[in-house]
This record gives C-alpha cells, structure tokens and sequence, in this order.
C-alpha cells in the first residue's frame, strides 16, 4: 500500500489521499484499492476537459498523448513533507477518495444523526454526504474530495438518489473492461480543473521561498493561507452541468454540513460510522487541524474525534473578496507583488514561479508545457544564482525528457540541459560509441542517455552548494537515491535508455535480472560511480533534521539500490543501520508516543500491542499481517546476507506458518546440510551482533513473533549444529552461559505471554536438529518376551519324537536356545505396554525443558505415553517412555514428537551416529553464490546425516503363564541313582481373554552339558560316542509323564497340572523345565505363515543325587565240565533250565554290588532266559553274586558302531592312534557287551528284610558300567564254527542212537573195542567255507612230547584230517570214523576246522552287499583298513572248545 517514494519520476505522480468511510472491512478495503491501483496509469486522450473557461488552464485536450500517475497513499503526509511545498509539489496531496462498502449499506444504519430516508440505504447514503462534507472541511487544501461507493447495486423498484460528489462503482461481477478506467479518467478530470485555481492561487503569491524557511512555513501553514484563507484550496461551488453520478461522471457539489469522521474498530469488524462519543471534546485536542497534525497510521485516520462544524471552522468567504484581498498585495512589476528590493529578486521570484508551474504541468500529464516552463525556470533561476531551484528546475525537465521517452514521443534536449563546452567532446565520441552498438537505438534516446550521468551529477551540485538557502537533508538524500535508481535501470540495461531501462523507471518494473559481483567496468554508468553517488545520500548519525522515519525511508532507499546493483554485502551494512534506527524510534515511541517522535506507516512499521483486543493498546496500532509483508521479509533479507543460520534457509514461510513446516526425514537431512552451509559462510560474531539486534528491534515494536524466532536464530547460529560422538568432540556454544540462559529465558517468557494474549499459535523453532540421539526397545522380562520360531520347528515336523520330551535330543532344540538380543529387541505383543530408551542431546550450558514426548509411528496403530524431561547442561540423558501396540502387524518408529518449551511441537528424527560438517578444500563460490553450490557439485561430496528407525514387529494378543505350584517342596528333591520319582507341577494362565492352545516342554539337566563336551571331542571314539549318545537319548534326567490323551490346553484365568519324572545320574545336581507357550488358534500343522512366536516360563530345580548299588568289581567265566543242580538253584535258576545250562551256551558273571545308601537293600538280577537272583546287601557291604548268563553269537561282530544321533549319521570319527587291529578289538567288544547288557536286568529296593514297604524307594542298578576285556569276550562268545566231537558204541546206528549219546564228549570204552568217533561241524555264518577237518588225539595229563607219542596206543580207520565239501551258511556237516584204544588209560580226542580256500562272493552279491552297508560305514571301514583286511583275508581256523574224552578200561571190568 505504501508507493515508491524513490522511483525516478516521482516528481510526476499526482498523490491521492484514499481513505475508508461508514462501515467497511479492512480485507474489503485492501480489495478496493488495489482495483484502483490497477488503473493509476491514467491516459489524456481518455480524461474529457472541463467546459468551464476558468478551469481550462490544464486542458488534457492541449496534450492527448500525455498521461497521470497516481500515487494512492492511505495515510497523510507527515509535516516534514508537507514543509517542503511547493518546491517538492509532488509530496501533497490533490485528490482525497473517500471508500464506501455498497454491501454494508442495507445492513445497518451508519449513523444516528442522521435520519429522514425511507430505508436504511437512504439514510445511509444521507450519512455519506456527510460524511463527505466533514472531510471537505478537515483537508481544505486538497482539491477534489469525492466518496466511491464500491459494489453497490441499485433498487429497481425505488432508485435512491445518489448525492453528488458519491459515485456508485457495480459489483466485480457487473464491470465492463472500463469501468474502473472511467472512474479514475473522471477524477483525473475534477483534479485537471482544479489545478487552475492552485496555479493561481501560487501566481498570486507574493514570493514563494525554499523549503525550510520561515515565510514558507508561515504561507503553507499560517493562519493565512496562498489565498488568505487555509480552507481556500478547492473548489466551493457547484459546477453548472449535467453530468451524472455513475462512474461516468464526478462533480464536486456545493456546500454542505460538516460532519465528522466515525472511529473504525480493529481488523476482524468494521471500521464504523458513527458519531464521537458523548462526553468527549467537540475540537481537536491542542487546537489543531487536521493538516497540521495528521494522523500517523490508519486507524487513527478514520478513528478521530468529532469536531462541532459551528465551532471549529470559519464560514467560507465569497471568492471574489479572496481573490480581491489577495490581488491588493500583488507587486505591480510583471504581474508580482509589490515590496521587492531588487531586480533579482523579481527574476527568481519569476523563475521560482515558472519552475512550479512546470511541476504542475508534469503532473497534470502535459510534459511538453513543463518542459517549456521548466526550461525557462532553469535560465532564469541560472541567471541569478538561485542553485537548489535551478537543479529543481533541471530534475523536473530530465523527467520531463524520460516521459516522453517513455511515451515514444521525440523530442530535444534544450541547451539549458546540456553539457559545458570542456565536455562535449567525450560526450561526442560517447554518442559515436552508443551509436555503433545500437544503430537502431532513436537519437534523442542515445544523446539523452549520454547526457544522463553528467546531467545528474550537475543537479547533485547545485544542491549541495553553500548558500543562504541551502536544501534540507530529506529532498537532497531522496533526489539522489532516485538518481541513483536512474542510473541503476541505466546500468541494469547494459547502459542503454530503452524500453526495459524507461519500463524501470517509469512504472518501476522490477530489472530483469538479479546483478552479482562479476566486473562491468565496460557498461556506463559504472556500478562504482553509482556507489559513490549513493552514498552520498546515507544519513549522518547526527543529523538532526530527519526524523526517524525519514532517516528509516532513506536507508531502505539505498539498500534497495544496492540490492539491486549486486551489493549484497554492503546493503546488509546499510540494513543493519536501518534495524538499529528502528530500535531506538521504536523505544521512543513506546516511551513518548510514536506521533510525538514521528514513527508514521510510511516506515513500514509494525507492533503486536493492539492484539490484545484493544485498539489503542499503544503508539503502534497495527495489524498482525502487517508484519508478514514488511518486518519478516525485510529482516529475513537481512539475516541471509551475513548468513545467520535459520531453521530453513531460503524458506520466506513465516513462524504462523511454521506449524505446516515438512519435518520429513529428507527435509530435517536437507536443512542440516543447508544450516551447515551457513555455519560455515560469514563471520560469526558479526552474525550473533545482527541477531541481537534483531532481537531488540523485536522486543522495541514488540513483535513476539519476531523475539522468538531471532532468539532461536541466535541460539541455533551460536550452537556447533554437529552430534558429537563417544569421543566428545567440542560442541560448546559461541556465545556465554549467561547469554544462552538470558536468550531461553525470553523464548519461554515470550511464548508464555503470547498464550495469554490469545495468541498461542505463536512459538519458536528448536535450535538444534540433533535433539534426539536413540531409540532402543527395553527389553521385557524374561517370561514375557516373545521369541520366534521358525514352523519347521514344531514337533510334529520332527521325524524323530520321544515321550520323554517333545523333540529329539539329538536335533537341535531350537527352544533352549537364548534368543538373540537383536530378535528380543523387535518384537512386540498387541494389547501390552512397552518401554524405550530415548536419548536426547544438549550441547547448551542451560537445561532444556521438554514439556511432552511422545513416539512418532507409522504401520500398526500404536498408543504413545506422553512424558517430560528436564536435560541438563550439555550432556546426553536418557528418558524411558512406553506405549502400547493396538493391532499386530508391522511399527516403525521414526522419531518423536517432541515439544520444548517455548518452542513449536514438532517431530525429530532419529540421529545415531556421529556428523560434523566438513570444509570444503576447494572453494566452488564466492559471496552470496556459495550458499546456492549444489551438494552434488562439491569435492568430496557432502556426508549426509543417516535418520534411523526402529523396525518392530507386532504379534497378535498372546497370554501370560505362570508356575502356580508345584509336588517338590521348595523346587528341590534328594534321589538315589538309578531311582525315578514322579512330581507334578501347576501352570496358571493370568490372561483373561486369551487362552493358551500350544505347550512345548524342554529340558536341561546339569549333566547334559559334559556329555555335549564329551561328544564333541575329537579324541572320543565311535564306542564312547553311542555310551554318551545312549545316555543322553535313553537316560534323560528329566521327562515328562504323558498320561492318556491328555490335552495341552489352558484357558483364559485357568489352570493345568502336569506330571514329570525324574532320574537320579550322578553328576546331576540342577535341573530346569522350560515350557514355551502360545495361543496359536489353530492346530500346529495348519499354521500359517513361516515364524511364529512363543513365551517361556520355567523352574529351576535342585537336585541331591546319593550312590545306591555301585558295581565294585566285575568277571566273565566259561563253565569247565558240569555244575551240580543245588548250586544253580542257588544262583537263582529254577529246576527247568538247570538242563539247559551247559559250557557251550552258558558262562558266568561274577558281580561284585557295594550298599552305599545307609540302608539294607534287596539287589535282583534277571536274564532274558529267566533266570533271577536276589540278593540282600546290608549298609556298607559287598556282596558278591554269580549269575549265569548265555553265550552270545554275533554274525559280524566288527560291524560299524551305529549312530543314535542323527546328525551324525554322515558324519565319522577316525583316530589316528589306532591300528585296524585295534578298531576290530574295539568293535568286537563293544557288540559282546551291548549283547551281555542287553540280556541282563538289575534292580534294587530298600527296606528291611528286603521287603518293600510304604515309602520305601527302588531303582534299577547302572550295569553299563561294566567293561569286557578279550579273556571275558571269549568266555561270552560263540565261535562261526561249531566242532561238536562225539564217541558212540560202533555197534550201534546212528538212528538208534539217542540226541543225548550223539552229543557225548565223554565215553567208557574197553581196550579194544570198537568205537565210532563222530565229528559235527556247523557253519554259523551265512556264507559258505570250505572246511578242512583235522582230528588230533593224545593222551591226557602227559607232557606235550608224550602226550602226542600215542602210535602204539590208539588206532584209527582212516586219516585224522580229511576235507568236506563247500558248507553253506547254516549247514553241519559230520566225518565219522572208527577207532578203538590198544591200551587203557585216558585218551583226548580234540578237532579242528580249517579252511581249504577262501570263498569270495560273486560281483553281484558283492555290489548288493555294498549297497546294504552305509556310506558312514564304507568310509570308516575304508579309513581303518576293515575293507581291505576283508578283501585280503587269509584262511581261518576253528579248534574244538572241548575234546571228547576216552577212558579205556580193560576188558574184564577194572577201573
């Protein structure tokens, strides 16, 4: 709203006075404006010429290609101004617009003096011609007062005359394309008609005086006036025509009433209508008008007090008794006054005259008359000496000139205006320059733009010469910055007077392009000597003649230039004056009145003290959005130049705005990098002392948006903007403890003020982006947290399950397995609290309040606790905050939501590792331009901050499990080994709505964990290996009991018992159960999905393992001849299998069993064949037991030692420290003792007299203690071979003899006599031999070499070895012979097998034996020589166990 004071044709612009009236809305207002500025511009050729011959004298007929420019101004000219008239004529103003809402019309009635219309719009109407008067006589001196009644619609039924004086402008809706053109061509022919009388009245002046004189002072303000009335300005008559009152005709009417102007309320209602208050002063206070003490500002413009029209104002006197007082002092030379000392002063007064009416004729739109005029003014005023005039008088022409330029007219430069004569050869030679870069350029465009800078800097001159009249330091400053704006469209234009440069300083069209520092030495006028005119106009600090605002105008004036040539830096300078003379005029208009010290809206001023609800709350009364379009932008330019560190740099959002600010992850990295940059541009001290003035400039207007958000600006640019890390880098502050306490302070005190004025919107942006350094899940107790499992986990996908516990203890129990932190740490439960670790960072020497925390989620809905926190003085600190998860799925929290105190609520991102800016080693920018280098551009590239996030995952409700109780008093128990005790154990679900479908039970025991390190020894061979495995498979510690169909099930608050076993080992001294749970809600192989989560609930158990029966010592004996029938019934065999216990089935086992418990106890021993023993062993003893066991037959006793785990099936072991030798004398053993143990059965109860009785305990004795050397393992074994040697009577037949004689080793025989020797041999194997049967007799308990000398002895039919044919697997085969003895005494017949050849299998038989064989097998066989020791086996051979025994007696029957 407020013009261009320094556009270079100013002096042209006709300045309107536009004010509102009867009730109107300010935003209503604005609008109407602006359509009138829309037509400022206004043509001669449009305007139609006043028919009366007294007001013709500025006919636009004279000159139809000329034009007006309007200068609307919606506030009065300050007095410093107005003092400057008429030599600056420009600066009052000549027409007053007077705006009307038509809208508010039929509403309510403005005013209640007024009344008489038949409808509310007629006295509404009645009360604007008021109105109108009132203001025709507040402001005499303006010409034309008219009233525009905007967006009034007519009745149809009952037109409502319109006053004259008001026009009637139809809604937006309703325009023709010229409707607002017609209005203001209308006005701009009411202001040509006047100008005549305002030419007379300083025709009749005796002598006009320069600016700051007292007789000018006295005539423009005095009691007399030009005419001798102060009130004899305008026009008081009606004018004799017939022109309507629509927007096609204006007409100033005749004499009315005055009435006064109603106050307007503040923004948000309507400015008013109405009358003064009762009981208040009738006249102005102190006695003045309204000219000599204007409002300041907008409100108080419409807001004045009423004024009685009988008592404050003279009656208007007749214009002829004016015209002829004021004729009676006219001197009688030439038309001036008489009483002139001097010819010269007649000549300049002539001058002075002709100069003004120049200035009226430049602005009436008639620049060919004010170049005549002017030019004249100029020789006469050179003519006398009379400088400041003579430089008026070349200025107005020089604009005369760039008019009609503008307007394409030709013209030429009168010699008046034209170089001195040492000039005009480098002028010429310029011409000549200008020319043959241009030849198209018009002539007396390229001589004019030639004989710009020299012309300028003559005016510059003339104005500064020493004289008795010297100009005021308010014209001179502003004449040269609106040079100087001149020469920058000159320069803009690459030197050239065009249409671009004309368009710039005609309309003030903004350059085309934005200047930097690069050189333009070439281009004239130059840039330095434009610079050096400028600063000419700058204010001195002790000029005393300016008034703040005057001195404020002009600094912006000259920054603007700066601005515009490219000058960043030194217009940041010049801003920085301009803040700190804003401070102290806002400090004394708080203290004094802003009228009283000259604050006025020209400034651009604004304050926040009339928000308050109360319109006259202080000197500055004006609106919020004032601050938006002047204060905020200007400072913002200013706080860029030196490079302050804003919260978003480039940004021109304001802090209202601030609350829809994209705090994104990519935008927070994107201001970091670009505060950053400005860290890193400028001086810091010089931008902390720019902040601090802003800070007091704010606090002087007050502006509480303003002291917010440079307070956080200054705390944000001191801060180090870095996160440090472990190694604490140095982030200290630039400024002091003291500063960074006092600057907080007024944050939170400001924000807190602004709440209470109803403005709670209004709050700072946080100073440091790194506020928030982590966000880590806390993890949940150990029965509560859910730990995933994969699907293929569950039970029944298991191919090997055991009763005793849910899965293969050879498989790996995924289940024991403690869950990694990582997965613990991202999961959680649908419905449950949890906690997070939050940790925040401040790098400040003050605490930093946090008035509420919350977590920011995306992904499943997610329910945050909101909490404080107090930070202290530069450190980390932690804050644990919860939240509950409302639905399963995936959470990601980004960061939180934080609101510090004073400042906005806003969100921060997650910021975990360490950042710091680097500098760059290669400067890509200078000035300004650094700032706008792409990180993309630079070397290295610029390291971005990473924001992070927490990945959760959400699983449905799940319930909680608890052990309720339990059998074993307090979780212990005392065992004895090899006893098995049962015990039960309650589990209760807490969940109330979720019930509990899925148990799994697991188990560790103390002794799993050396069986595990034992079966993981490389030493450990294939036999220790199946013990550790076996005991570990089969001996469990702990098992469960599953009893029936019992179903594992919980409901929601229940309960379920559940009954486990336990084994007494030793080495057993702990125990745990682990019961992992869930609610899956359908059955284990139904369900969905590759993971599913369960919880854990267990009890420890303690355990006391005491000895029971240990096995002291142990043997194997083969049976030597027969044992009587009481001594195996006393080792515990009964009557029916005495007979079947022979040395070729039967051996012994020698047992010796220790009593260590400190009781008798009852040791039973039973054998697969039934046999049993029992035996009592008092406390402490040894017994010793012998119990007769079977022999035992392997088919292949090297066979491959199995694997009972199965993850070692492909897996074997080798040794190197043994031989093949030794692996088949391990192997051998190890199948005799599996088959030995395998047969045999020991238990063991207590209690006296070996009966059990109530309480009493049992269990079952460990016999795999016991260990087989080769002695025994040839007492247990049964050969592949049988040789079964018997004696019969020859005379009897083999089909008469009984199964028992053919068995008979042991025969009675005479000497003599004939007996049949038969020798059975039975192949056990399941392959053929070939067997060669060699029979050895001799003689019993004889030496060796006698033994064998038995040729004379015993005979024979036949030869002792003879070879059987191929015997199958399985066959027998007998060899009969005959012998008889030649002597008695005892004779042994003893036999062996061997083997002829060795049978070797066909490929066939081979291949499918390979293939029977594992690849384990194969491969450790290979590895230990077995299969080629099998390949390459020799031939074996068998012998008799025992021989058949002769006792030859002689004939007659002696023994």
């Amino acid at each position: 709203m407020t013009p261009d004071p320094f556009l270079p044709v100013a002096p042209a612009r006709v300045k309107t006075l536009v004010l509102p009236i009867g009730r109107i809305k300010r935003d209503r207002f604005d609008t109407f404006v602006k359509s009138l500025n829309t037509e400022n511009v206004v043509q001669l050729r449009d305007v139609t010429a006043d028919g009366r011959p007294n007001r013709n004298m500025f006919t636009p007929l004279a000159f139809p290609d000329g034009a007006m420019f309007y200068d609307l101004m919606t506030h009065v000219p300050p007095p410093s101004h107005l003092a400057l008239v008429p030599f600056d004529l420009y600066r009052e103003p000549l027409a007053l617009l007077a705006i009307a809402d038509g809208s508010e019309i039929n509403n309510v009635v403005l005013s209640k003096r007024q009344s008489g219309g038949r409808t509310v719009a007629e006295t509404n109407i009645r009360s604007l011609d008021q109105e109108l008067e009132d203001l025709r006589d507040r402001y005499p001196r303006i010409l034309v007062h008219q009233v525009l009644l905007f967006d009034y619609v007519p009745s149809g039924e009952n037109p409502i005359p319109i006053p004259e004086g008001i026009v009637t402008i139809p809604p937006p809706e309703q325009h023709k394309r010229t409707t607002m053109k017609t209005v203001m061509c209308d006005i701009s022919s009411l202001i040509l008609a006047e100008m005549t009388t305002l030419a007379k009245s300083y025709e009749g002046m005796t002598f006009i005086d320069s600016p700051g004189h007292a007789s000018s002072a006295e005539q423009m303000y005095g009691a007399q006036g030009p005419l001798g009335d102060p009130s004899r300005r305008n026009s008081q008559f009606a004018i004799p025509t017939n022109r309507s009152v629509s927007a096609s005709g204006l007409i100033d009417r005749g004499h009315q009433s005055r009435m006064s102007m109603p106050p307007v309320p503040f923004k948000g209602g309507t400015f008013g209508s109405n009358r003064a208050v009762s009981g208040q002063p009738a006249t102005p206070p102190n006695g003045r008008s309204g000219l000599s003490n204007p409002p300041t500002n907008f409100d108080d413009i419409t807001g004045s007090e009423s004024v009685s029209p009988e008592k404050a104002l003279p009656s208007r006197p007749d214009f002829m008794d004016v015209f002829r007082t004021q004729s009676q002092d006219r001197v009688s030379v030439q038309g001036f006054g008489s009483g002139g000392s001097t010819d010269k002063k007649l000549h300049r007064g002539k001058s002075r005259f002709q100069i003004v009416l120049g200035s009226l004729y430049l602005q009436a739109g008639r620049w060919i008359d004010a170049l005549r005029e002017l030019t004249e003014g100029a020789t006469g005023a050179k003519s006398t000496n009379d400088h400041i005039w003579h430089g008026k008088a070349l200025e107005l022409s020089l604009i005369a000139l760039l008019l009609l330029g503008w307007a394409g007219i030709e013209f030429d430069v009168h010699p008046i205006l034209l170089p001195n004569a040492d000039k005009g050869t480098a002028l010429a030679n310029q011409i000549l320059e200008a020319e043959q870069k241009d030849p198209n350029q018009p002539r007396w465009l390229r001589r004019l733009q030639v004989y710009i800078p020299e012309l300028l800097d003559r005016i510059i001159s003339l104005y500064s010469r020493i004289t008795a009249e010297n100009l005021q330091p308010l014209p001179m400053s502003e004449t040269i910055i609106r040079f100087c704006r001149m020469l920058t469209a000159l320069h803009v234009a690459d030197g050239k007077l065009d249409e671009r440069s004309l368009e710039m300083m005609v309309l003030g069209t903004p350059p085309p392009k934005q200047l930097t520092t690069s050189p333009r030495f070439t281009i004239i006028p130059t840039r330095i000597h434009i610079l050096s005119n400028l600063m000419k106009a700058y204010p001195g600090s002790a000029s005393e003649l300016l008034t703040t605002a005057d001195r404020i105008v002009l600094l912006s004036g000259i920054a603007s230039v700066l601005g515009v040539l490219g000058f960043q830096r030194k217009k940041a300078m010049v801003v920085r004056d301009l803040v700190s003379v804003l401070i102290g005029g806002l400090v004394e208009a708080r203290t004094r009145g802003a009228a009283d010290v000259g604050i006025h809206p020209a400034a651009g001023l604004v304050g926040l003290n009339g928000l308050g609800g109360n319109g006259h709350a202080g000197a500055l009364d004006l609106t919020e959005n004032d601050i938006e379009q002047g204060i905020g932008a200007f400072l913002g330019l200013l706080l860029r130049t030196y490079g302050v560190v804003t919260v978003d740099p480039g940004s021109t959002a304001s802090l209202e705005e601030s609350a829809t600010r994209d705090d994104s992850d990519e935008a927070v990295v994107a201001r970091i990098l670009k505060q950053s940059d400005l860290r890193n541009f400028g001086i810091q001290d010089i931008k902390l002392n720019i902040l601090r003035t802003c800070v007091s400039f704010s606090e002087a207007l007050p502006d509480f948006a303003g002291v917010l958000k440079y307070s956080s600006d200054l705390l944000r640019t001191a801060g180090s903007g870095t996160a440090p890390g472990l190694r604490r880098e140095d982030a200290y502050p630039a400024i002091h403890r003291e500063d960074q306490i006092r600057f907080a302070t007024n944050i939170a005190k400001t924000s807190n003020l602004a709440k209470r004025l109803g403005m709670g919107h209004l709050a700072a942006e946080y100073w440091d982006e790194f506020l928030l350094r982590g966000v880590k899940l806390e993890p949940l107790a150990t029965t509560r947290t859910p730990v995933s499992h994969a699907r293929s986990v569950l039970p029944n996908a298991v191919t090997t399950t055991r009763t005793s516990q849910d899965v293969n203890p050879f498989i790996y129990n995924p289940f024991l397995k403690q869950p990694a932190a990582a997965d613990v740490e991202k999961v959680l439960v649908a419905g449950e609290a949890a906690t997070f670790r939050l940790t925040f960072q401040n790098t400040f020497e003050m605490d930093l309040e946090l008035e509420s925390i919350r977590l920011d989620t995306e992904g499943a809905e997610f329910e945050s606790a909101v909490e404080s926190l107090v930070v202290g003085p530069y450190r980390t600190q932690v804050l644990r905050i919860s939240g509950v998860p409302k639905a399963a799925g995936t959470l990601r929290i980004k960061g939180a939501i934080i609101k510090v105190r004073g400042c906005r609520e806003r969100r921060f991102p997650i910021l975990i590792e360490q950042w710091a800016p680097e500098k760059e080693p290669k400067v890509k920018g200078i000035g300004l331009a650094a700032l706008d280098v792409p990180p993309a551009k630079r070397t290295p590239p610029t390291q971005r901050p990473k924001p992070e996030s927490l990945e959760l995952n959400v699983i449905a409700e799940q319930p909680v499990v608890m052990v309720k109780s339990s059998t074993l008093p307090q979780s212990s128990v005392m065992i004895l080994e090899g006893e098995r005790q049962k015990f039960s154990v309650t589990l209760q679900n807490l969940s109330e709505t979720t019930p509990v479908d899925f148990l799994l039970f697991s188990f560790q025991d103390s002794t799993q964990e050396p069986l595990q390190a034992a079966m993981a020894s490389r030493d450990a061979t294939p036999a220790e290996l199946y013990e550790y495995e076996l005991i570990l498979a089969k001996k469990q510690a702990l098992r469960i009991r599953k009893e029936g169909n019992q179903k594992r099930y919980i409901p929601p608050g229940g309960t379920a018992t559940f009954d486990f076993e336990i084994l007494g080992k030793p080495g057993l001294t702990h125990g745990l159960i682990q019961v992992d749970y869930a609610y899956l809600g359908v059955p284990p192989d139904e369900l969905e999905g590759e993971r599913f989560f369960t919880r854990q609930v267990s009890l420890a158990l303690t355990v006391t393992v005491n000895a029971s029966i240990e096995i002291v010592r142990m043997d194997v004996f083969p049976l030597h001849g027969s044992i009587p029938e009481p001594l195996w019934l006393r080792a515990g065999s009964n009557k029916e299998s005495t007979s079947a216990l022979t040395a070729d089935t039967h051996c012994l086992l020698m047992l010796d069993l220790r009593n260590a418990w400190p009781s008798n106890m009852v040791v039973q021993l039973e054998s697969e064949d039934g046999a049993r023993l029992e035996e009592h062993i008092l406390p402490g003893n040894v017994n010793r037991v012998i119990f007769p066991i079977k022999r035992v037959y392997l088919e292949d006793p090297y066979a491959f030692i199995p694997v009972l785990n199965p993850s070692r099936q492909r897996q074997f072991i080798v040794s190197s420290k043994l031989t093949p030798e030794m692996e088949r004398s391990n192997r051998e053993a190890f199948w005799y003792r599996e088959r030995v143990l395998d047969s045999l059965k020991g238990t063991w109860r207590t209690g006296p007299g070996g009966g059990t009785i109530a309480g009493g305990r049992n269990g079952s004795i460990e016999l795999r203690a016991m260990r087989l050397t080769s002695r025994m393992i040839e007492a247990v074994k049964v050969d592949e071979i049988g040789i079964e040697i018997s004696l019969l009577d020859a005379s009897a037949s083999p089909s008469d003899a009984s199964e028992d004689q053919k068995h008979k080793s042991h025969a009675i025989a005479k000497v003599e006599s004939f007996l049949q020797l038969r020798v059975a041999v039975t192949n056990r194997t399941n392959q053929p031999i070939y067997p060669l049967v060699r029979l050895m007799p001799s003689l019993c308990h004889r030496p060796l070499n006698v033994a064998l000398d038995f040729t004379r002895k015993f005979a024979w039919n036949g030869t002792l070895q003879k070879a059987l044919p191929l015997l199958a697997g399985g066959e027998k085969a007998e060899v009969v012979m005959g012998v008889t003895a030649l002597c008695r005494g005892e004779f042994e017949i003893s036999a062996s097998v061997e083997e002829t050849m060795v049978w070797r299998p066909s490929e066939e038989e081979e291949e499918e034996r390979r293939k029977r064989r594992s690849e384990a097998e194969k491969m450790q066989d290979a590895a230990m020589g077995m299969e080629i020791a099998g390949s390459k086996r020799e031939r074996r051979v068998w012998c008799s166990r025992r021989p058949a025994r002769v006792v030859v007696v002689r004939n007659d029957g002696d023994e």
